[in-house]
């Protein structure tokens, strides 16, 4: 295992990384900070802390997983940063605007297997690749209060469990649960009609 993981390093080749991996980097850190000069600072400083730890790095992964991890904490760092633990704002907390979906009792409140959007079981990880499907995500995360965005992508996107966005976001647990449904209920029409159905903005 040692050899392999060795031998895997050896491929790696910092001196193409902004060309092999610069544009999906990219795209993973807007789609998250929906912030072009953000996403591209992060980026930048992803590559060079990547050179900077590349000595002690095992070889265990994929150039772009490990890349991707680097990414992921200076993501999750820049989100503990910029939060400061306030009050929900009427806007985050707002669902006057999707009553009818609750008519559906198949719906309810919670976002099942059964009730997300037709195909977004391919997960926006997998569509990073997609520029048209980036645009429209980048859209309805757009229309979404930062902090309201935030927790969706650290949950949905990354995988984090609650309370350590509690942490990161410096939010109740109760204003947390809050946020990811009133995001989850955003996207799910946003997204189902945006993408899903084909319809343009």
């Amino acid at each position: 295992m040692q050899a392999k993981t060795a031998e895997n390093k050896k491929t790696f080749d910092p001196t193409v990384w902004v060309d092999r991996h610069g544009d999906y980097l990219f795209a993973f850190a807007f789609s998250r900070l929906r912030d072009e000069a953000a996403a591209e600072d992060l980026v930048q400083e992803t590559l060079l802390a990547a050179i900077r730890s590349f000595d002690s790095f095992a070889g265990n992964s994929t150039e772009r997983t490990w890349l991707t991890g680097i990414l992921k904490h200076k993501i999750i760092d820049s989100f503990r940063r910029n939060s400061r633990q306030i009050d929900l704002t009427d806007d985050e907390k707002d669902l006057s605007g999707y009553q009818y979906l609750f008519a559906d009792e198949t719906w309810k409140d919670h976002w099942t297997e059964e009730t997300m959007p037709s195909d977004w079981r391919t997960t926006p990880e997998k569509e990073l690749e997609n520029g048209e499907f980036c645009a429209v995500l980048e859209h309805c995360l757009g229309e979404l209060p930062i902090r309201v965005a935030n927790a969706f992508t650290l949950h949905e996107m990354d995988g984090l469990e609650g309370a350590e966005i509690c942490n990161i976001l410096h939010v109740s647990k109760d204003n947390y649960w809050v946020m990811l449904h009133r995001a989850r209920t955003h996207l799910r029409r946003c997204l189902e009609y945006g993408w899903f159905r084909k319809v343009n903005f």
